[in-house]
């Protein structure tokens, strides 16, 4: 009997094998990312439909554009699609519509407010345009 033991213990104190050599992550520090993790998801269910608006948004602007020649054509138009697709943000009173040479530029911006908690919101600012963006030529 006094054998086992003694190779029973050899095993639990063979090189590699003891607690101080152990690695890995705690009960309390799995609990701790667990809880940073179900946070993240919670405040990205509150921000994705946000950013879903934001993309109805930009297609509708998109079609729009090519839809009329007046302001008063294309806010009808972007009404059109914002009924389709439930945008509920912005209306097409907030749209800036300009016509730099033969070109018509839709432009908009707004914030939009995702409660997080009772007191604690966060606030995003979208805007967008239809303008192309100039390219830096670099040598």
């Amino acid at each position: 009997m006094l054998k086992k033991m003694k190779s029973s213990t050899a095993v639990l104190g063979a090189p590699g094998c003891s607690i101080k050599s152990q690695r890995g992550i705690s009960l309390i520090g799995l609990f701790l990312v667990g809880l940073i993790a179900v946070a993240l998801i919670a405040l990205g269910f509150r921000v994705v439909p946000a950013v879903v608006e934001y993309i109805a948004i930009e297609r509708a602007v998109q079609k729009i554009k090519n839809e009329g020649s007046t302001v008063r054509e294309l806010q009808a138009a972007f009404d059109r699609h914002a009924t389709i697709d439930d945008i509920t943000s912005i209306s097409s009173r907030d749209l800036d519509i300009t016509k730099e040479g033969d070109r018509i530029v839709i432009s908009y911006a707004y914030a939009k407010k995702v409660p997080i908690t009772d007191t604690v919101a966060l606030v995003i600012d979208f805007s967008g345009t239809t303008r192309d963006r100039q390219r830096k030529n670099i040598p």
